[in-house]
């Protein structure tokens, strides 16, 4: 029997392939390696879902390790082969290879984008030895969509996508492997620390930008300005009212204005205007990041990874388009009736549905592969299951999709004049009239409201107070993230699919921080050494020319391998910069990574001798620590124990092998002062003291949990409970089921045991 063999991106879009395509009939397997598959039977022929998890293939340097660079020989390999952290994609690529010689009938059905085409493209090519498939195209991970897609499958791989995501990978492979080679080598050479430096096409150009823009902060000069406010009371309400004046600038005439603001208030005229507010557009994945970083403060990254957890559940469509517009082939009414079903929205549905025709808000922003994000058919059953994170997204993404087909608001905005004295003020107000789409947006569509009270010229209003504030003006103000991301937008630096990975990277390379996008000293001193001496490193427009001759890739215009040799050259000229001012570099970043690494590794005061506590290594337990920076300090270097390498002056043994004398004449009296460390996490400060024990506060990270803030001190009253026996928390918690009475204690009876039933499965 002939075995077709079906390729998805990740397990969770397989499962929703073999379900979709077998109607409920596949069976789930489980392979020798521990990964699972799909099979069942179609149209009197075999099938199997296998996944991978994102790329199993990745970059390396071909013909071996080196130090040299410019670097241009690469080759794909398994990712678990090259990469630590990629270790858990083992099982899943020796259950794929498994399958080789299977099936000769191949259909990719990875995520229909560069990144996608590019997954099942390596695994056909480098696994299965073929080069060619059928492709299934769907943006959600619905039966319907899933079965229209198998039926319509196109003949051949979409070979544009896989063409400009080849060309991508090996174009950033080409900056990183450079960037990171010059950069360490200049600190190695030039520096006492070592530091593994790198920086990427686009993260390059982005950094500069953010440098720039922390520049003009730092430079900025504060000029001093004068306000007049007046406290009006109408009615026993009080009103705020502005000088005509926004700003004074020499305060003489603030004082005179001041002056001349005596009496009552006189109401000199009422201007209101009616105006309508457009239904918002469609989401792309742009907007989305930004409107749930204003509502919620998730990062874009965060964001994306939800949305891309709701898009493998098939609650929402495929998140990382461009689009701003939604065909009529998705089925309006039908995405709406399935809404209904949740009791949420059933009342807000139904008010829709009474419309005689469905026509959604659109944008002006398109994508060839797909349609702007929104709600599936298939709804979760029970929105509780999900995580509050994926409800705050899914709710999102739903009342937007809502929100569309609803009738502009009307919104009334009134300016009142009044003279006080002989001085002119005003005071605004604004109002919703009529809420139309903003009924639907519901407590996401946060609109100033300030409704005034009802007035007529001539009336008079009693002047409570005037003041004269003392302001300057305040510098250029840090972007947010979702900002920065709308930055790199407009500008052409990175795509739609990559951006909040690139901010993501100068977070994690601590070149920025902060969730107002503050630049470090080491960010700052990379982005001045790049733009000093390798100025086409950093070059926006040079990063924006690549990106365009991606695109052209994508539209037939030109070859990859064109794009490619272009970037060679770039790279080489490049590479002779950085080379002709090594030395200067690695000395101006030295210091700049000394200081890094000494912030980075700081938590705080020490509280017992006022020194500072830093992170530390053990090399006996070969673990990390925190220890006051008193501790144990050499007189000669200064470094600490672990740290120093002088020589005894008795034995002329490294770091003192002659502890007892050594104390005595090499090293300081020191504080003892010391903790433990999570281990298996990644934490940061948070530059506060804990109110109980006095010692400064971490936020732990672990992958795959929520993190949690905590203080140094592990016998902190703030730890008390952490570590008992799950039985004595279950006393407890029946000790307080005793104290509850009627429907309290029924609900916490239930409660628990719902949470005993969960520990048994």
């Amino acid at each position: 029997m002939t075995s077709t063999i079906i390729i998805a991106e990740k397990p969770d879009a397989a499962a929703h392939i073999a379900e979709a395509l077998a109607q409920g009939r596949a069976k789930k397997r489980t392979s020798e390696f521990g990964a699972d598959y799909w099979e069942f039977q179609r149209d009197g022929k075999q099938h199997f879902v296998i996944a991978a998890v994102g790329h199993l293939f990745n970059l390396k340097q071909a013909g071996g390790k080196g130090w040299s660079y410019p670097v241009f020989d690469v080759e794909w390999a398994p990712s678990w082969q090259i990469r630590a952290k990629s270790g858990f994609s083992e099982k899943y690529f020796k259950t794929i290879e498994s399958f080789k010689g299977k099936g000769k009938d191949f259909i990719i059905a990875c995520d229909y984008d560069n990144e996608g085409s590019v997954i099942g493209y390596n695994i056909l090519k480098f696994i299965f030895g073929a080069e060619d498939a059928k492709r299934m195209k769907f943006s959600t991970l619905t039966k319907p969509d899933l079965q229209k897609a198998y039926d319509e499958a196109e003949a051949h791989l979409d070979w544009q996508n896989i063409e400009c995501g080849l060309a991508r990978h090996i174009l950033d492979f080409y900056y990183g492997i450079n960037s990171s080679r010059a950069l360490t080598l200049a600190i190695k050479k030039s520096s006492p620390r070592f530091a593994l430096l790198s920086a990427g096409r686009v993260q390059g150009p982005v950094l500069t930008l953010l440098a720039e823009r922390e520049k003009d902060i730092k430079a900025f000069k504060s000029t001093p300005f004068w306000q007049i406010q007046a406290h009006l009371m109408l009615e026993g309400r009080e009103l705020l009212a502005e000088h005509d004046i926004d700003k004074f600038w020499k305060r003489n005439e603030a004082e005179q204005a001041l002056k001349g603001s005596k009496g009552k208030a006189t109401v000199e005229g009422i201007e209101r205007k009616e105006y309508k507010q457009a239904p918002p557009v469609p989401f792309n994945v742009t907007s989305l990041q930004t409107e749930a970083y204003r509502l919620f403060g998730y990062s874009p990254q965060q964001t994306l990874n939800i949305a891309q957890d709701l898009y493998t559940k098939a609650f929402i469509s495929y998140p990382r388009t461009s689009s701003e517009r939604l065909p009529p082939q998705i089925g309006y009414r039908e995405i709406l009736d399935a809404i209904a079903k949740l009791k949420k929205y059933a009342q807000l549905v139904a008010k829709l549905t009474q419309l005689k025709e469905l026509k959604p808000t659109e944008g002006k922003r398109t994508d060839p592969a797909h349609e702007a994000i929104h709600p599936t058919v298939e709804p979760p059953s029970d929105l509780q299951r999900l995580t509050a994170q994926q409800r705050n997204i899914y709710d999102l993404v739903v009342r937007r999709y809502l929100a569309l087909f609803g009738e502009p608001a009307t919104r009334e905005s009134a300016n009142v004049s009044l003279k006080i004295g002989d001085q002119p003020f005003s005071i605004t107000g604004r109002r919703t009239l009529k809420p139309g789409w903003m009924e639907f947006y519901g407590p996401l569509a946060k609109f100033e409201e300030v409704t005034l009270p009802d007035m007529k010229k001539g009336d008079k209003l009693d002047a409570k107070k005037v003041d004269m504030l003392d302001k300057e003006t305040q510098p250029p103000a840090r972007w947010s993230q979702a900002a920065m991301i709308k930055e790199m937008e407009k500008r052409g630096l990175g795509t739609r699919a990559t951006r909040a990975a690139i901010l993501q990277t100068l977070y994690d390379r601590y070149y920025v921080t902060d969730k107002s996008v503050r630049v470090t000293d080491l960010g700052m001193a990379v982005a001045e050494v790049l733009k000093k001496y390798v100025p086409d490193f950093v070059d926006e427009q040079l990063t924006k020319d690549f990106d365009k001759d991606l695109e052209k890739i994508l539209e037939k215009k030109v070859k990859k391998e064109k794009v490619l040799d272009e970037a060679k050259k770039a790279l080489i000229k490049i590479s002779e910069e950085f080379k002709a001012n090594e030395d200067k570099i690695g000395k101006e970043l030295g210091k700049a990574v000394v200081s890094s690494q000494e912030d980075r590794n700081t938590l705080g005061p020490c509280k017992n001798c006022g020194g500072k506590l830093k992170v530390m290594f053990s090399p006996w337990t070969k673990k990390n620590f925190v220890g006051c920076s008193s501790w144990s300090r050499c007189k000669i270097c200064g470094f600490t124990r672990t740290a120093c390498k002088c020589e005894c002056p008795i034995c002329h043994k490294p770091k003192g092998k002659c502890e007892d004398k050594w104390k005595e004449k090499g090293w300081v009296p020191s504080c003892p002062t010391g903790y433990p460390l999570p281990h298996g996490a990644s934490f940061q400060r948070l530059d506060k003291l804990c109110d109980k024990c006095n010692t400064p506060m971490i936020r732990v990270m672990r992958k795959g949990k929520r993190p949690f803030n905590m203080c140094l001190d592990p016998t902190c009253e703030t730890k008390k409970d952490w570590g008992k026996p799950k039985e004595m928390k279950a006393k407890k918690a029946g000790a307080k089921l005793k104290e509850l009475t009627g429907k309290q204690k029924l609900k916490a009876i239930v409660k628990v045991r719902a949470k005993e039933a969960k520990a048994k499965k």
